[in-house]
């Protein structure tokens, strides 16, 4: 299975915990890749990081009112930025954005290019 598919496996698992509140147990396919379940389980551990770092770079937005899904595919690649030193950041970022224009709305790649371009740019900062 590619690893894209693997990640909009994790983005659809997170996606109906954030709108549905069922356990990510129930969510996550029994024959989910090891992968999928990284991501799954990473996000879930890391959600109070990810949603702090959506927030501060979304300028003019609240976490709430970005839609849930974008949410989702925003908490993974950042996930995968931050904790996956093994996939390039530019993977990251053009897997999220690929995935918001197969799965959301015309605004939303620019938009989660937009975020996840600045937190990059801003690890890269730090180093």
């Amino acid at each position: 299975m590619r690893r894209t598919d693997q990640r909009r496996a994790a983005v659809v698992a997170l996606y109906q915990h954030d709108v549905t509140g069922r356990p990510l147990e129930e969510l996550v396919e029994r024959r989910a890749t090891p992968f999928t379940r990284e991501l799954v389980e990473g996000v879930a551990r890391e959600r109070p990081r990810l949603d702090e770092l959506i927030e501060r770079h979304a300028v003019g937005w609240t976490l709430a009112r970005i839609a849930p899904l974008e949410r989702s595919i925003l908490r993974v690649a950042l996930y995968e930025l931050l904790e996956r030193e093994d996939i390039p950041a530019e993977v990251a970022i053009d897997e999220a954005v690929e995935a918001a224009k197969e799965l959301c709305g015309v605004d939303a790649p620019g938009f989660i290019n937009g975020i996840l371009g600045a937190v990059q740019r801003e690890a890269l900062a730090r180093r």
